[in-house]
C-alpha cells in the first residue's frame, strides 16, 4: 500500500475515491558535465538508500543538478505521469469514453424482447449518477421490463485477473478502496459506494448503496446510531464467499450528517451490472434475467438504448494525477494498447509494454525501454530514471499541443490535497508543480517529478527518487520527503 493511499484512506471514508507515436519535437542533447549537487539526497545515500535525481533547465537543455540520474529505480506513481503524457498522444484532452446499454431481441409492450447489456468504450470515471442517467434514458424510452439477462459484455478484454498483491488480496476481502481488481467495465473506480445515514440515538443507522435505498448486496451487522458530536468508530469491510460479495459493518457513527465510502469489489464488472440493475428496479424496470458477465464479442443486431459520456481525458487525467487514482491510469493503459496493438492486451503488464516504448521514444539517448507493468505503479517491478522523467517533462514542455493539459495536472504544494506536501518556503509552495510516488513494500519508494520556476520566468524539469536499498531497505518516507523539499529549496533560492 502506498503512503499516498494510507493518507487517503481515512478521507475516503467520507469522500469518492478519486484515490504511441513518437512525439514530434526532439529534446537537446543533455550533457552530463554540470557538477552534482543534490547534498541532503546524497546524505541518504551514503545512510544506505538509492537515488536517482536530475534537474534540467528547459531554456538551454542544460543539467543544473544531478545524482546517479540514469539509475533506474522503482517509481511508484511516479509512472502516472508516462501514462498522461502517453495518452495526450493518443487522443485530444477533450476525449470521452462511452457507455452504453444495448438491447437484443424487439421492443414489445414496453419490454426488451431479449438482453439488455452494458457495454463501456473506456470509461474509468463511470459512477452510479452517471448510471442513474442511463437507467433514466431508458424508462424515458418508454421500456418497462427486460424479458432476458443484464449482461455486462468485457470485450475487447477478457477477464483481466490480478497482478499486483494488493489486488489480488482484494479477491477475497478488502476494507479500502485503492485495491480495486482491474475490469474493463466498472461503477465508482470498481467499489461498493456505500451510504451510511444516521438515524435517532441507540438506533441503528442506515445502510445502503449510494443514491440507492437498499444495497445491491447483502450487509451483515449493523451500525450504532451514537450522540451528536460522538467519535466515529463505525467499520465497513467487503468479503467476498463463492464468489459473492458481502459487507460486514459495525460499530458506531455520530447523529447528524450521513457519510459516504468506498470499498473494493471483487469483480467490478459483475458489481456493476448488479448496481445498475437495483438501479432499474427502483425506477420501475424489471430485469426477468440474472446479471453476467460475458467476455465474447457483443451479438450482431443489438441496439442502443442508452448512453452516458464520462469525464474528458484532462479531467480524468487531473484526478489521476493530483489524487493519484490507479485505477484511472491502469483502465487508460489498457485502453492505449487496445489502440496502439493489434490485438487487444489480455492482461495489464502486457498492455504496460506500450507505455516503457512510449519513454524510450520520447528521449534522444538509446537507453532501451524502462521495465513497466503497470500505469498506476502499483508494481514495485517498475523501473524509471531521474532521466527517463526529465526527458518525458522536456518532451511535454515543448509540446505546445499537449503541454496545458498535461503540466494542469500537476499539483502546486501551497494547493496540494495532501498536507505532507504543504510545508516548505514560499518558493517551494509556488514555484513547483509536481507528481508525487510513494510505496513501503517490498522496499520505500519516495519520488517527485514535475517543474521549477525560476524567478525570472524561465523553466527547469526535475525529477528524485530515493528507494529503500539492501543496507537500508525503508528509508523513512518523511525523511526521504524533507531531503528532495530540501535541495529543491536550495536550487529555488540560487535561480
Amino acid at each position: 500500500m502506498t503512503l499516498i493511499d494510507r493518507l487517503c484512506r481515512a478521507a475516503r471514508r467520507r469522500l469518492a475515491p478519486h484515490c504511441l507515436r513518437l512525439l514530434g519535437a526532439a529534446l537537446p542533447a543533455i550533457s552530463f558535465s554540470a557538477a552534482a549537487d543534490w547534498q541532503s539526497l546524497r546524505n541518504l545515500e551514503h545512510g544506505g538508500a538509492r537515488v536517482s535525481a536530475l534537474v534540467m533547465d528547459l531554456g538551454n537543455g542544460g543539467v543544473v543538478e544531478q545524482l546517479n540520474p540514469e539509475q533506474r529505480l522503482t517509481p511508484a506513481s511516479l509512472t502516472k505521469l508516462v501514462v498522461a503524457a502517453a495518452a495526450l498522444d493518443v487522443w485530444p484532452a477533450d476525449k470521452m469514453f462511452q457507455t452504453r446499454l444495448l438491447g437484443s431481441g424487439p421492443i414489445q409492450g414496453g419490454q426488451i424482447g431479449g438482453d439488455l447489456h452494458m457495454q463501456s468504450l473506456g470509461d474509468a470515471t463511470l459512477d452510479h449518477l452517471s448510471m442513474w442517467s442511463l437507467a433514466a434514458q431508458l424508462k424515458g424510452a418508454g421500456i418497462t421490463g427486460v424479458a432476458g439477462r443484464l449482461v455486462v459484455d468485457t470485450a475487447p478484454f477478457g477477464a483481466l485477473g490480478c497482478e499486483t498483491k494488493d489486488r489480488c488480496d482484494a479477491l477475497e476481502k478488502s476494507d479500502t478502496a485503492y485495491n480495486a481488481p482491474l475490469a474493463p467495465v466498472s461503477v465508482d473506480f470498481g467499489n461498493w459506494c456505500v451510504d451510511v445515514r444516521p438515524t435517532s440515538p441507540g438506533a441503528p443507522a442506515l445502510v445502503s448503496g449510494c443514491g440507492l435505498a437498499q444495497s445491491p448486496v447483502p450487509v451483515q451487522g449493523s451500525i450504532r446510531t451514537a450522540r451528536n458530536g460522538a467519535q466515529p468508530s463505525f467499520w465497513v469491510e467487503r468479503v467476498t464467499t463463492a464468489g459473492a460479495d458481502t459487507l460486514r459493518v459495525g460499530g458506531e457513527v455520530p447523529a447528524g450528517n450521513g457519510v459516504s465510502m468506498y470499498r473494493s469489489m471483487s469483480d467490478p464488472s459483475l458489481g456493476a451490472g448488479m448496481v445498475l440493475r437495483e438501479i432499474l428496479q427502483e425506477m420501475g424496470v424489471h430485469v426477468a434475467g440474472a446479471v453476467t458477465v460475458s467476455h465474447a464479442p457483443i451479438p450482431a443486431g443489438t441496439y442502443t438504448v442508452a448512453e452516458s459520456e464520462g469525464l474528458s481525458l484532462k479531467e480524468q487525467l487531473g484526478r489521476m494525477l493530483r489524487f493519484s487514482n490507479n485505477y484511472v491510469a491502469d483502465l487508460l493503459t489498457l485502453n492505449l494498447a487496445a489502440v496502439l496493438s493489434p490485438q487487444p492486451p489480455a492482461k495489464l503488464s502486457d498492455a504496460a509494454r506500450a507505455l516503457g516504448d512510449f519513454v524510450a521514444r520520447s528521449g534522444r539517448r538509446k537507453a532501451g525501454p524502462p521495465p513497466l507493468f503497470s500505469g498506476s505503479g502499483l508494481t514495485p517491478e517498475n523501473e524509471l530514471s531521474a532521466y527517463d522523467l526529465v526527458d518525458l517533462l522536456a518532451a511535454q514542455y515543448r509540446n505546445t499541443r499537449n503541454f496545458p493539459a498535461f503540466y494542469g495536472g500537476l499539483v502546486v504544494p501551497r494547493q496540494a490535497p495532501f498536507v505532507f506536501l504543504r510545508n516548505g518556503s514560499p518558493a517551494w509552495l509556488d514555484r513547483v508543480a509536481l507528481k508525487t510516488g510513494t510505496m513501503d513494500d517490498p522496499h520505500s519508494v519516495c519520488g517527485i517529478a514535475g517543474y521549477l520556476r525560476r524567478r525570472d520566468g524561465g523553466w527547469m524539469a526535475f525529477a528524485a527518487i530515493v528507494n529503500g536499498g539492501p543496507q537500508q531497505r525503508h528509508v523513512p518516507l518523511w525523511k526521504a520527503m524533507e531531503a528532495m523539499r530540501a535541495d529543491l529549496d536550495s536550487l529555488l533560492a540560487r535561480y
